[in-house]
């Protein structure tokens, strides 16, 4: 069976007064039917830029190529018109930050409503059926007097239930899940992920998961994407990538990771900063912070291919497959 998603070469460089920032600079990965993969990094290394990307959620004067073939089709050559059909219905997004996604001068359901309205053939009345049943499947009580609730008026954890809601009312193929832990507590959080994962078994919806949290990935995740300066440094089954990572920042990322037991005094920090996307190095972007780098790492682009994985570094030249 053909992925749902496939993305190839994807370069996004955003607008800047001091030159473009290459937010995203080369990125290819698939996403199977019903799969989800996790996309993994620091702040300021293009993840969420990579969602806006798939898309087309862009600021005006952004510079994008490559392909993005969404069942076949090359989501980069649709029309705004065609991807204002595509998006909301078979491809959907839920937000970071659930204090804001949600428009706070309308009720809930008249937000769910107007969703509906736009992308199914349903009546009013079936419409308001249909809401109900929405905030029924993500968990939300009394899902019949909620939907005159305003936004102000329900928790975070329950306003990022009814993003997710809107996100599945329509059973999309493919659902964009930008940080969607962010800002709640440890319990509100496990609903989150429970939802996701519930979404993928009821639904069979491919899920594409922005996150900074390892823990999240190891629990929820197929397959994982690390991401740096805008492009994927390593990528693989996620039980083998957390078993043995190969890349020095995936090896950095998770020895900062806290464990139960664990008796050091301090935990371990990746020395330095992202570089300026603006002005990336000649060779390995993460070079200057690299405990293993070498002369030529900081001349040359490592090549990317290794057998059982994906890794862009030198210390797996010998590995490569040209």
């Amino acid at each position: 069976m053909a992925p749902v998603l496939e993305v190839e070469n994807l370069k996004t460089y955003l607008p800047s007064n001091r030159g473009p920032v290459r937010a995203v600079d080369g990125v290819s990965f698939t996403v199977d039917s019903g799969e989800i993969v996790g996309i993994v990094g620091e702040s300021g290394c293009g993840k969420s830029t990579l969602c806006s990307s798939l898309v087309r959620l862009l600021p005006k004067g952004t510079d994008i190529s490559g392909s993005v073939r969404f069942r076949g089709d090359d989501i980069l050559k649709k029309s705004q018109e065609e991807m204002r059909a595509l998006r909301g219905r078979d491809i959907t997004m839920i937000q970071q930050n659930p204090m804001t996604a949600l428009d706070p001068v309308f009720t809930v359901g008249s937000q769910i409503r107007e969703v509906l309205k736009y992308n199914s053939p349903l009546s009013a009345r079936e419409r308001t059926k249909a809401a109900v049943q929405v905030l029924r499947q993500v968990h939300i009580p009394s899902p019949e007097e909620r939907l005159s609730n305003y936004p102000h008026q329900m928790s975070g954890g329950m306003k990022q239930r009814v993003l997710a809601g809107l996100a599945t009312a329509l059973k999309p193929g493919l659902l964009l899940a930008d940080e969607p832990t962010t800002a709640l507590d440890v319990t509100i959080q496990e609903q989150i992920l429970g939802l996701l994962a519930e979404v993928r078994e009821r639904l069979g919806t491919s899920i594409i998961l922005v996150t900074h949290d390892l823990g999240v990935v190891r629990r929820l995740c197929d397959r994982v994407l690390i991401m740096y300066a805008g492009r994927v440094v390593e990528s693989g089954v996620t039980a083998e990538i957390f078993a043995q990572p190969k890349h020095p920042y995936t090896q950095a990322l998770l020895a900062s990771i806290p464990k139960m037991g664990d008796t050091r005094k301090r935990l371990q920090a990746i020395e330095g900063t992202i570089p300026d996307l603006r002005q990336l190095p000649p060779g390995c972007s993460f070079a200057p912070r690299c405990p293993h780098a070498h002369a030529r790492c900081s001349v040359y682009p490592p090549p990317f291919q290794v057998t059982g994985g994906e890794v862009r570094c030198w210390l797996h030249a010998e590995e490569a497959v040209h």
